[in-house]
């Protein structure tokens, strides 16, 4: 049971590191993203913040995958 659970947390972890930065390419690209002057939107803060808790959950998925793995 313990080595399925960290199977899942490590793929869970690459799924997240595959999605959330292509993404975030999109919402860069989105116009919505800067204002007139060229300045962040509340858009693209509130998706830059979403998109950064994501990854470093992934990142702790990952790491608790491998210590899984390893105990």
């Amino acid at each position: 049971m313990t080595t399925t659970l960290a199977v899942l947390l490590l793929l869970n972890g690459i799924w997240n590191l595959v999605v959330w930065p292509a993404f975030f390419r999109r919402i860069l690209r989105d116009p919505r993203s800067r204002d007139a002057s060229g300045r962040p939107t509340r858009f693209l803060v509130v998706h830059a913040t979403l998109i950064g808790v994501s990854l470093l959950l992934a990142v702790a998925s990952l790491v608790l995958g491998v210590a899984g793995l390893l105990a």
